[in-house]
Order: structure tokens, then sequence, then C-alpha cells
């Protein structure tokens, strides 16, 4: 009889601006180009076991999943090396398993919106394909909100959120490229920063 083989599951860990985030990196895509899910906090995770699983380490604040990554923020007053190791093992069992991401999945592209203006497609274009790989980069991500009367409005989320750097890189970075290829973009806020 043939055992049934698992998942081959590697993971990395990466560190980013924010202290009290950390990046697993897993070596297959957990979601396409685009998409995240953003767990602030255990009530939010509804939706997601493995976040659910993540959140019940009482270390964890905040769940974040993109791309091929899931960051996980802790409490401020918890090191790394305490609990790293059990969180990565927690990743790597469930997805051993080939559980999904999500319970339920959009059905929707999340950057499309039929009755978007063309400078707001113009935005949202360049946040997708000039900002959002560095951002997640970083185990973050950045989200379009809004644009009215040249501001621009943003979500940051994962490693992003709370990061004591986001400021800089919002306006220094990201508002002076917005407003450098879009003419009618004045600032950028962020609506969480």
């Amino acid at each position: 009889m043939l055992q049934a083989t698992k998942r081959p599951v590697n993971i990395y860990m990466e560190a980013n601006p924010n202290p009290n985030s950390m990046k697993f990196v897993l070596n297959f895509m957990l979601l396409g180009d685009g998409i995240s899910y953003d767990f602030p906090d255990a009530k939010s995770a509804d939706n997601s076991l493995i976040a659910e699983q993540l959140f019940n380490f009482a270390a964890v604040e905040r769940v974040f999943i993109a791309a091929n990554f899931i960051t996980v923020t802790k409490k401020a007053d918890i090191e790394w090396i305490d609990i790293q190791d059990f969180i990565k093992e927690t990743i790597k069992k469930y997805f051993e398993s080939e559980q999904p991401v999500v319970k339920v999945a959009p059905t929707s592209d999340p950057l499309f919106d039929p009755n978007d203006s063309e400078t707001v497609k113009v935005i949202k274009g360049i946040l997708d394909e000039y900002i959002r790989p560095a951002v997640e980069q970083d185990g973050g991500a950045i989200t379009f909100y809004s644009f009215q009367d040249g501001v621009v409005k943003v979500m940051l989320q994962g490693s992003c959120s709370g990061c004591p750097s986001s400021t800089v890189t919002l306006k220094a970075g990201i508002e002076n490229l917005l407003k450098r290829m879009v003419p009618e973009v004045t600032s950028v806020e962020a609506l969480n920063g």
C-alpha cells in the first residue's frame, strides 16, 4: 500500500523594518497577485483557520497573509527567539496538510472596479506595479481606499501597520512617486498609519 506523501513545505524567516513583525516565507504561492488578508486581531480571523491557529499563541497580535508569506506581528514585550520556532512549525504543519488559506475566497478582482475614474485606475496601477512589490518585500501591503480632492487614502496592512518607518515610507516614497506620476495627486494619507 502506498503511503500518501505530504506536500514539501519549506519556510524561512525574514525580519522587516517593524521589529515586532516577522515574515514567514513559504516555498509556494498562497494567494494570487494583489490578494491579501489582514487579520488585526483574533476576532477578525474567522475566515482563516491558519490565522485562528496563530492567534492561539498569546504573543500574536496580528496576522497578515499575501503572495507566498505570512507576516506575524507579536506583542512588544515578547522576544522573537521565544516564539518564532513554534509559529514556524504551526505554519508548516498547517500547509503540509494542504488546507486552504481562507474558508471563503473573493469572487472578484480586488483591483478592478468598473466605476473607477481614469485617474483612480492609474493610481491603482502604480500602487500595484511599483509600490506593492516593495511593501510586500517588507511583509506588508498597501491597499487603495479613495481619491478625492487630490488626496489619495490608503490602508497599510501587515508589518506596515504600526511600523515606526511607515510614515517616512508613505510621505518620502509613495507620495513623491504618485505626485510625480499623477499630477492630480497632492498628498497621500494612511487611514491607519
